[in-house]
């Protein structure tokens, strides 16, 4: 156990240092000082971080597996309206709602898989128009009009406590373990870093290349659906704009944790603190009073120093 806290800090070291700096900077900064280092918003950046590690365990997955999933920022709003509309209009239970909001989502994560292992289209493709058609189902589906929850229930799994503790909060660290145990304890978790590492060599040593996409990609759409319904709930209802750029703070957050996106290496232990440096970054800006503009500036000036340094640990491998 100890040997495993001492790997998993000498292999972050250069994150969790970036990220104790932020979270120094953001403690002495006279603006944040007051507000940034409550419980309450510990609690709001953390709440607010969870839809964004959902959707990170999934594209930790694919990018390891080398592929790319644009489509999951369109499947939260999807999943969302699906959600939130089986409760208000439909009338039923808001358990119901929130499975029939999940399903949605893997029924799109199917279609992305099976796509991507059964023909050559670049996941890139398949995803981007994946991406486009849940975008025009919520729409659709919406009138491009939020569709409001009030409901107790409903308010639970986005809004709710368990405890002292935000329910997105817990929901967000057994995921999270489902997704370790998953990756770092089965075949099908090995399977995807050797086919990430080499697909033909994968292929050539009896693994299953194409049943591997077809899971990670499945996989995926699952945990959009649930941050849809889960954002959905924390919203109060499920809206056609909910997920948009949801998938750029993902990817961000896996490649800032350390995977490759070339494939083949990445650990979730990483993306777990890259989610808490975009989370942290999104809070700070926004306690700062950065404009909305200026914030996708540094989103992406941070996304693509972290590609650059993977470009440059890669090349020293070589």
């Amino acid at each position: 156990m100890g040997k495993s806290i001492k790997r998993y800090f000498k292999d972050n070291l250069g994150i969790l240092i970036a990220l104790a700096a932020m979270v120094i900077f953001l403690y002495v900064y006279p603006v944040t000082h007051k507000t940034f280092l409550t419980q309450t918003n510990i609690f709001n950046v953390l709440r607010q971080s969870a839809s964004n590690l959902m959707l990170a365990c999934g594209m930790t997955m694919v990018i390891i597996l080398g592929g790319i999933d644009l489509s999951v920022g369109s499947i939260i709003a999807m999943s969302g309206c699906f959600a939130a509309g089986a409760v208000v209009w439909g009338g039923l239970p808001e358990i119901v709602g929130i499975l029939i909001g999940i399903l949605s989502g893997l029924v799109f994560g199917l279609f992305n898989g099976f796509m991507i292992s059964q023909t050559r289209i670049p996941p890139f493709i398949v995803t981007l128009a994946s991406m486009n058609i849940a975008k025009g189902i919520a729409q659709v589906y919406s009138g491009g009009k939020p569709i409001r929850c009030m409901t107790d229930a409903w308010k639970f799994l986005g809004a709710g406590y368990v405890g002292p503790f935000p329910t997105p909060v817990i929901t967000m660290f057994v995921v999270f373990i489902i997704a370790v145990l998953l990756l770092n304890h089965t075949r099908i978790g090995r399977h995807i870093y050797a086919v990430g590492g080499n697909d033909t060599a994968a292929k050539f040593s009896g693994i299953d290349t194409a049943k591997v996409k077809f899971v990670v990609f499945a996989f995926s759409g699952v945990m959009a659906g649930l941050a849809g319904v889960t954002i959905a709930s924390r919203l109060y209802s499920g809206t056609c704009t909910s997920g948009d750029g949801a998938e750029m703070d993902a990817i961000a957050a896996v490649v800032v944790g350390g995977t490759s996106m070339a494939g083949g290496s990445g650990k979730l232990g990483g993306t777990l603190i890259g989610v808490l440096i975009i989370g942290i970054l999104n809070n700070g800006l926004n306690l700062m009073g950065i404009n909305s503009n200026w914030q996708y500036i540094v989103k992406g000036a941070v996304i693509l120093l972290a590609v650059y340094v993977d470009f440059l640990r890669s090349s020293k491998k070589k």
